[in-house]
């Protein structure tokens, strides 16, 4: 036997073991092809947020307690340990779906869910002065949660048309698409989805390789947009002011609320309190949603909190460095536009936690409680997981069988 045919029998063996015929199944495909770092990432986010809602729940029981219903201590962990258990499988089912299939879910769901996005500010459900619910009878969920992956892929698909025919007017249709979804979000009212929105449209703009000089028009009409929204939109102004120029005897202001959080993420120090021995959290409003990440800190402390930003980090990194060699525009736009959202949106909440933004009502990604949202992340994670899933081995095996996705 040569050297050549020795050095091969290895490689032969290898790529048989990964896709011969005998581990064919649906499964077993999934299971090569996914990126396992990623999904462990989101495991592991799904992980902490748990432990993060079981330190949070006994201080948004006591607030949200009353004197005829008394809400149990750890009643919002069973209950996220519920939508948990929903919404896993889900993540996994949509992650197993073929490219194809991943596409048209969401673009089925994204005008789904824009009509009900739409239909919010007459019909929804008003909580904290704002319409963004939709009630269910037992439960109620945000459209918007459901619509951002949705309306990310189907903006990927439009710009990825760029690819074949660079004079396709795909910047005006999704700036249109934008426009659209950003004006029904500002009526509910929703400033920090209207943010998330737009900026992972000039993101999937960027990506796209549309020219600077459009970049730089969008980027000005984009500040004369912050600009008009502090002039004429109430709830901006509000919000950008009361951060900025804050009333020390108001106690009901985002102010407050940051303020707040900020004291309790470093309440804790370093290595915090330890669970359950929290006591400035009690004093902080939606401490088991928007607020959260304030606990972790006061109860793990800062080096929980600078993991938790870690592991969006390495997200957001792994899946960049995946789609350097990413030759599909449409999986390359649609996994960078579905990072990015994660990215931004766990950032945001980090800024309020912190005190260096202005309340935005913006939940922690897998973090935070909240059923729909938990359900809508994982739909997001999963079509995440479906574009950015290959198998080097198959182009190389001669058992294996291409499997469309």
């Amino acid at each position: 036997m040569t050297d050549m045919a020795r050095s091969a029998d290895p490689i032969r063996e290898r790529v048989q073991r990964h896709v011969g015929r005998g581990n064919r199944s649906p499964v077993g495909m999934w299971f090569r092809d996914i990126d396992r770092v990623l999904l462990l990432i989101a495991m592991l986010l799904i992980a902490l947020g748990l432990v993060a809602v079981a330190a949070a729940s006994p201080a948004s029981a006591v607030r949200y307690s009353s004197g005829a219903v008394k809400i149990p201590a750890m009643a919002y962990f069973w209950r996220q340990a519920l939508w948990v258990v929903l919404s896993f499988p889900v993540l996994i089912g949509v992650s197993m779906l073929p490219v194809t299939a991943a596409r048209r879910l969401a673009l089925g769901g994204a005008a789904l869910f824009l009509l009900l996005l739409m239909a919010t500010p007459l019909v929804g459900v008003e909580v904290n002065g704002a319409r963004r619910w939709i009630g269910l009878g037992i439960s109620q969920f945000q459209p918007s949660e459901f619509l951002k992956p949705m309306f990310i892929v189907t903006t990927a698909w439009i710009l990825s048309f760029r690819a074949k025919d660079p004079q396709l007017p795909v910047v005006p249709i999704t700036g249109a698409l934008t426009g659209l979804v950003g004006g029904v979000l500002m009526l509910q009212p929703d400033f920090g989805q209207t943010i998330i929105f737009g900026s992972v449209w000039l993101t999937l703009l960027m990506i796209a390789g549309i020219s600077p000089r459009i970049m730089a028009l969008l980027g000005a009409i984009g500040a004369g947009g912050v600009v008009a929204a502090y002039v004429f939109y109430d709830t901006a102004r509000i919000r950008i002011d009361s951060f900025l120029f804050p009333d020390p005897n108001a106690v009901h202001t985002d102010s407050y609320q940051t303020d707040m959080a900020h004291a309790v993420l470093t309440a804790g120090g370093i290595t915090g309190t330890g669970p359950g021995g929290g006591r400035i959290k009690f004093k902080l409003p939606e401490a088991h949603t928007d607020y959260i990440y304030a606990v972790v800190g006061e109860e793990f402390g800062l080096i929980a909190c600078a993991a938790i930003a870690l592991l969006f980090l390495a997200l957001v990194v792994r899946v960049f460095v995946k789609l350097l060699d990413e030759e599909d525009a449409f999986r390359l736009l649609a996994a960078a536009g579905l990072a990015v959202q994660f990215g931004l949106q766990a950032l945001i909440n980090m800024a309020v936690n912190t005190g260096i933004a202005p309340s935005k009502g913006m939940t922690l990604p897998f973090i935070s409680y909240g059923g729909s949202s938990m359900i809508a992340l994982s739909i997001g994670m999963g079509l995440l997981l479906a574009f950015t899933r290959r198998n080097p081995y198959l182009t190389r095996s001669p058992y294996g069988t291409r499997w469309n996705g």
